[in-house]
């Protein structure tokens, strides 16, 4: 999420969530738990034992916000502001963007992938270390980075639909509708984490896709609004002592069907993408032994909880056996 959101006109007040977070503190939570049951056996026991860790810290980034004022533009990346075709256009290297938009401007319009880029060399570089603290550090909050790249919002100027006549879409699409619907959700794979020869391209082509999917973002939401009134599609709910009207879940279930599969879909690319990531950096600091530096014995007891999340995992039920850890806690901040 961005700063920007503060400005919110007080008709239509985004639920409490959102000012916290961007995925939702619900998401981003969940793709980082998922992405763990993704890497190899050699580095699984070592995020399995730190995946509370992980887990609740995939949401430090939005807020450290509250007190980084540099923080914000690595979050997302408005690229009508760089051009026409800008996703396609854009160098991939850091160096080249600044030689070409300047610091000034990437830090007005953001950079969200060429920062996802700069937290896997730090987290490689905490592997290589076999700094524990480092590593986990810096393997979640490179899981949230992923997960906003993934988010079409975050791709745009139009970020909240206030250019568009639809403001609180930000929310509606990142945090209102995965929080009713995410017990429907597939949470299913049998992935592995894959390596990434070009990290860069990687994160670029997620940047593209979910900016291509803009388009359905904001004429589906229109689409779903014909002849709605307002008493269907708001509701007035007490959040803190104060009434805020927001979007209901009727009509936030009518809109993710118009959606299809969308945000599930992203979220699970969102996870798929964290696992290649963390991978990769394993891999480039030369596939250090982790074994060592474990935060207590991987225990027969540990191995075979790990394998009945595993297989949850495989079968969509880590919700429905209660170990998604995210849905078993609070999701405001």
């Amino acid at each position: 999420m961005r700063n920007k959101f503060k400005k919110v006109a007080i008709l239509i007040l985004l639920p409490v969530v959102i000012f916290c977070s961007s995925w939702g503190f619900l998401v981003h939570k969940t793709v980082n738990q998922l992405a763990i049951y993704e890497l190899p056996k050699s580095i699984r026991p070592f995020f399995s034992k730190n995946m509370k860790y992980i887990v609740d810290n995939a949401v430090r980034p939005d807020q450290r916000r509250n007190t980084d004022s540099t923080e914000a533009p690595k979050h997302f990346i408005d690229l009508e502001m760089y051009g026409d075709s800008a996703a396609w256009k854009m160098p991939m290297r850091w160096e080249d963007a600044v030689k070409i938009y300047s610091k000034d401007t990437l830090y007005k319009y953001g950079y969200v992938p060429y920062h996802v880029i700069r937290m896997l060399e730090l987290l490689t570089v905490a592997f290589r270390a076999r700094n524990k603290d480092s590593i986990v550090f810096y393997a979640a909050d490179l899981g949230h980075y992923i997960g906003d790249a993934n988010v079409p919002l975050h791709t745009s100027v139009n970020y909240d639909g206030q250019m568009s006549n639809q403001k609180g879409l930000h929310a509606l699409w990142e945090s209102t509708i995965p929080e009713i619907e995410l017990d429907q959700y597939s949470l299913k794979s049998r992935r592995k984490a894959n390596y990434l020869e070009h990290p860069d391209q990687a994160i670029w082509n997620a940047i593209r896709k979910a900016h291509q999917l803009l388009d359905d973002v904001f004429k589906e939401e229109k689409e779903a609004s014909i002849g709605l009134p307002d008493s269907a599609k708001f509701k007035t709910e007490t959040r803190r002592g104060r009434e805020v009207k927001t979007f209901s879940n009727e009509f936030a279930k009518a809109y993710s069907e118009r959606l299809g599969g969308e945000v599930l879909s992203q979220l699970m690319n969102s996870a798929n993408l964290i696992a290649d990531f963390w991978y990769t950096a394993w891999v480039n600091a030369g596939k250090p032994d982790l074994s060592g530096i474990l935060p207590a014995p991987f225990e027969k007891v540990d191995k075979k909880e790990l394998k009945k999340e595993e297989k949850a995992f495989h079968h969509g039920d880590l919700i429905e056996k209660k170990m998604l850890i995210g849905r078993m806690q609070p999701t405001s901040g």
